[in-house]
């Protein structure tokens, strides 16, 4: 399902930082249990949260998809 494979992408790249979920919630301008439900797969995400946490890795849109990276 896409929205596991979205929150696995989340917690991988956010993981990668060795940012905790509350740091990052914090980066993304997010609730931390926002980012739980996204990484658990059990929420629907916005293309502008998608933005907020693409900006917070610092990583474009391009690369958040990019999985064979």
């Amino acid at each position: 399902m896409i929205k596991d494979i979205v929150g696995k992408r989340i917690k991988e790249l956010r993981l990668n930082k060795n940012l905790t979920q509350e740091k990052f919630a914090e980066l993304c301008e997010l609730d931390r249990t926002y980012i739980t439900s996204l990484e658990n797969g059990k929420r629907n995400i916005s293309i502008i949260n998608l933005e907020k946490i693409c900006n917070a890795l610092d990583i474009s849109l391009k690369d958040f998809f990019d999985f064979n990276k």
